[in-house]
């Protein structure tokens, strides 16, 4: 196959692939294709192609450094801490120094600007709070009040990356804020990921933005989550990857051990669908690409190894059956957002009063958390931020044109946010492939025409920075 360039940005680039070859599924590695004028990035075959799968994408050494600091006994220390506050109910005390929610808010906050002293000034936190008037789970207005640590971005700075646990417990009845809520697993676990991590990334620069959250609220109806996505949404954030992190605090569970793996669950139709857009996927496809879907893949392309010990397990639905969790309001306002949750849950300790029956001990107590497993936990999360937070932002207005029946693909888009890049890759799979197949890259341009037909395959976008990290994939929409 030959190939005919342009390296000034924006200029239309044609590829020419061979049909024949990609309805074979002939791995891409097998393909003829003459280097593109512009430099392939790093780990690319030097031919342009890269073989399949177009993952993973290794650790650098800074960023296995990063996660050998990610430290089993803090984050003990935190969950213990946590659970002996002896409840953490949205509705207990908000004024005792020892006891109640508090209590708490009072103590991850303190934690949080200790973690900033390292950053120099580039890590803020702040008590983010709102009178919640009366509502379902909320009997009297109440103050909901999220802690939150922001590390602002050094050159994309409106580029942002959200993480989150809720520091809110409670028992077997939602309503009860008095009774012994220690809420280790569900869901100071969560918090203990946000914290540690607030802690080790603060002394690293980086191109975009990351906050690290603990809510409140999410047990009585996600309020806290609500929240801050609502302030995040009013400033104008660019918000292109959360996750809540949600009973992340254990291994072993009533169904067995996975000491490994760790549950990702991404929805496919996005929260957000508008009817118009439901059209579009009804009549091309892309059930299985949502923005959620695409931030899933490119957790296991940079999580899923051994820098992090840990087997990245996705599930393709929102959540559990019965469940919802932090990400919801995330998803609502159109961002990709997803949840992490323990492989095997044991639902003795979850949403339990705490108690002896049977000679079974019930109650969410530390003494059921694994907190290597949590360390973990948290270096997935460490992977990932770093990865999206190091590469470019995703193109913008991905598009294939389909004004023309014809047998070949153009793609189109923008530069996304202000990071420099070295160029695109464009990625394609079977539309039964749940993973990425194939990838070109194509340079310094925001055009292409591969001669593949868009009727067969799905195709994605991704950027590449000059330091040869990627963003996550974009699905393109018709172009009419």
């Amino acid at each position: 196959m030959d190939t005919t360039t342009s390296t000034s940005a924006g200029t239309p680039r044609r590829v020419f692939l061979s049909a024949a070859v990609a309805a074979a599924a002939v791995p891409a590695a097998g393909l003829s294709f003459a280097a593109p004028a512009a430099a392939a990035p790093p780990g690319s075959t030097g031919a342009g192609i890269v073989p399949p799968p177009p993952h993973p994408q290794p650790p650098s050494p800074e960023l296995r450094a990063l996660l050998r600091e990610v430290d089993p006994a803090r984050i003990e220390a935190t969950v213990r801490r946590l659970a002996a506050f002896h409840t953490r109910h949205t509705l207990s005390s908000q004024d005792d120094p020892h006891r109640g929610i508090g209590a708490a808010r009072d103590w991850i906050y303190a934690q949080m600007k200790e973690s900033a002293r390292a950053s120099g000034g580039r890590m803020t936190v702040e008590k983010q709070s709102y009178l919640q008037p009366p509502a379902d789970r909320i009997p009297v207005a109440t103050r909901i009040t999220n802690v939150v640590a922001t590390l602002h971005g050094d050159t994309d700075p409106n580029r942002t990356y959200v993480i989150s646990g809720h520091y809110d417990s409670r028992v077997t009845d939602v309503m009860d804020f008095t009774s012994y809520a220690p809420g280790a697993d569900d869901d100071a676990s969560g918090v203990a990921v946000s914290m540690e991590l607030a802690r080790v990334m603060a002394r690293h620069h980086f191109d975009a933005t990351l906050i690290f959250a603990a809510v409140a609220g999410e047990e009585q109806g996600l309020y806290g989550s609500t929240h801050l996505a609502n302030v995040l949404a009013k400033r104008g954030a660019d918000v292109q990857g959360m996750f809540t992190n949600d009973i992340v605090g254990s291994s072993n569970g009533q169904g067995g051990a996975a000491p490994h793996v760790l549950r990702l669950f991404a929805e496919g139709v996005p929260t957000s669908e508008t009817p118009d857009q439901a059209a579009i996927r009804q009549a091309v496809g892309g059930e299985n690409d949502s923005p959620a879907r695409q931030l899933a893949r490119f957790v296991r392309s940079v999580a899923d190894n051994r820098a992090t010990g840990m087997d990245v397990r996705m599930i393709y639905r929102r959540d559990r059956y019965l469940r919802g969790g932090d990400d919801i309001p995330f998803l609502e306002q159109g961002w990709p957002a997803a949840r992490f949750t323990e492989p095997v849950e044991d639902f003795r300790h979850q949403h339990q009063d705490v108690r002896v029956e049977d000679g079974v001990q019930y109650g969410d107590l530390p003494r059921f958390c694994d907190f290597g497993f949590i360390a973990g936990v948290a270096r997935v999360n460490g992977a990932t931020l770093w990865s999206l937070a190091k590469a470019p932002g995703m193109p913008a207005d991905v598009r294939i044109d389909s004004t023309q029946l014809t047998n070949d693909t153009t793609l189109l888009w923008q530069h996304g946010g202000s990071t420099p890049v070295s160029g695109y890759d464009v990625l394609w799979r079977e539309t039964t492939a749940p993973e990425w197949e194939h990838v070109v890259h194509v340079g310094q341009t925001t055009q292409v025409t591969l001669d593949i037909s868009k009727d067969n395959v799905f195709f994605g976008v991704r950027a590449v920075g000059r330091n040869g990290m990627r963003s996550p994939a974009v699905f393109p929409v018709p172009q009419f």
